[in-house]
């Protein structure tokens, strides 16, 4: 729904890395935080729309494959050959992405983008690779690909970032890509004109922008690395790259080029803010200190991590000097950025044997509020967009929380967040701004059966 109110009064949100009470928060005619008021007096907010629950500020997803939802809860059953780990699930990934239509892609996507509103996520970065046709597509363009996710943002109401990955090749040592991968062909000049086709096609739409990302150092050469990148960094542009998610890649890379991933990416890209290493699971610590002085960010997946068999993040080797890192859903088996936290702070205590660990990192005393913070002060870095929380002049994005749910009924003001994250389930936000505009975010009626008919498809 859409509103004319450009005032709100929110008795409790979170502000500058607090909960502060009695806030008036007033949005301009561009859709960006243009006052905000902690302490207002009840004459400054009497025309002001009245919040009903604790309001948090919108998060940014920096890390989706959209159409991976289509087999979230699918590859839970073990491979015959008893040996299940990443590589035999992607496996059975790339058996879906052959046969995607764009108009199953959209009905995909508007499914999952309404359920990350109803997760907190008001902006998504979509790591999107699937460019050509198929035998099940056969006219498809990259895009016609491309253009379905962008229409399954605006139905849904989700902010869009774009990021068109490039895709040349299976493994370091090999000259192309398999046949079945065949889908996400692509060269530094065909993203670049995607890029740009899609800038045209969505120039007079709100909340859409572009980024690339590079598959990965395996999936890329060096030189074409190099071609993206400038690309990339001529237009300003977030850039996004799988990295050292899995032993096997940090081995091959070795053998190949004589050095890990992160190391060998240091050594020859000159890394900065705009910058989004997603995963970087298996990194030394020289590696996260190079990464944190270069400014560049890292995008943690947990949900999909742990779903893999990926390994466990260095949070503290990486975070307690004060390192950039965003979250993203991935895979989408989890589509809430509260899951994710709680899984990202539940991995260290298991492996470290302690608690409250993202406590140790940050200002708060809370680890939920420190991580919060984390992902807020990220958000311009993995989108290029003003958006890292109720501040004036970024976008006007937040969550209404609902107080009286389960997770949150009789909650002391000052552990709301920490609730909210550490208590569950959750439940469904009251309301979901972006851009100063609300937004529905009920993954039911036409939305779900859309989604489930396409289901019925891919799977007949």
């Amino acid at each position: 729904m859409t509103t004319k109110t450009n005032r709100f009064f929110a008795s409790q949100a979170w502000v500058q890395g607090a909960w502060a009470k009695d806030v008036l928060l007033e949005v301009d005619a561009s859709g960006h935080w243009s006052r905000i008021v902690i302490d207002a007096a009840p004459q400054t907010v009497r025309d002001a729309e009245r919040l009903a629950g604790p309001v948090l500020p919108g998060v940014v997803n920096a890390h989706s494959h959209a159409f991976q939802r289509a087999i979230a809860g699918l590859t839970e059953q073990g491979a015959s050959s008893g040996q299940d780990n990443f590589w035999s699930w992607r496996q059975r990934m790339y058996a879906v992405a052959q046969r995607i239509t764009p108009e199953q892609l959209e009905a995909i996507a508007t499914m999952l983008y309404t359920e990350l509103l109803a997760g907190g996520y008001t902006q998504v970065c979509e790591f999107h690779y699937l460019h050509n046709a198929s035998a099940h597509a056969p006219q498809t363009s990259a895009l016609d690909m491309s253009m379905a996710l962008v229409r399954a943002a605006q139905r849904s109401g989700i902010g869009l970032t774009l990021l068109p990955t490039l895709y040349m090749r299976s493994g370091f040592a090999a000259a192309g890509l398999r046949p079945d991968q065949q889908r996400f062909a692509s060269t530094p000049d065909s993203i670049a004109r995607l890029v740009q086709d899609v800038q045209t096609a969505t120039r007079d739409m709100a909340h859409v922008n572009l980024g690339v990302a590079l598959h990965s150092l395996r999936a890329v050469t060096p030189q074409a690395l190099t071609q993206l990148v400038a690309f990339a960094d001529a237009q300003g542009l977030p850039i996004h790259i799988h990295i050292a998610e899995q032993p096997q890649e940090v081995q091959d890379c070795i053998a190949h080029t004589g050095q890990r991933p992160i190391e060998w990416l240091l050594a020859h890209a000159a890394l900065h803010p705009r910058w989004n290493l997603v995963h970087a699971t298996h990194a030394t610590q020289a590696e996260l200190d190079g990464v944190r002085a270069s400014g560049a960010s890292i995008v943690i997946c947990p949900t999909t991590e742990a779903n893999l068999g990926d390994g466990v993040f260095d949070y503290t080797g990486y975070c307690a000097q004060g390192g950039s890192w965003s979250i993203g859903s991935d895979s989408h088996v989890s589509r809430t950025w509260n899951e994710e936290l709680r899984l990202l702070e539940y991995g260290q205590r298991l492996t470290r044997g302690q608690r409250n660990v993202a406590a140790q990192s940050g200002a708060s005393t809370s680890s939920a509020g420190n991580m919060l913070q984390a992902l807020l002060q990220s958000g311009a870095a993995s989108t290029a967009l003003p958006l890292s929380g109720m501040q004036v002049g970024q976008r006007a994005d937040c969550v209404v929380l609902d107080a009286a749910s389960p997770a949150l009924c009789g909650v002391p003001a000052a552990h709301v967040l920490d609730a909210h994250v550490f208590s569950s389930p959750g439940s469904a936000p009251l309301g979901v701004c972006v851009g100063g505009q609300w937004q529905a975010h009920s993954a039911h009626g036409a939305v779900a059966r859309d989604y489930a008919a396409t289901l019925g498809q891919i799977f007949a």
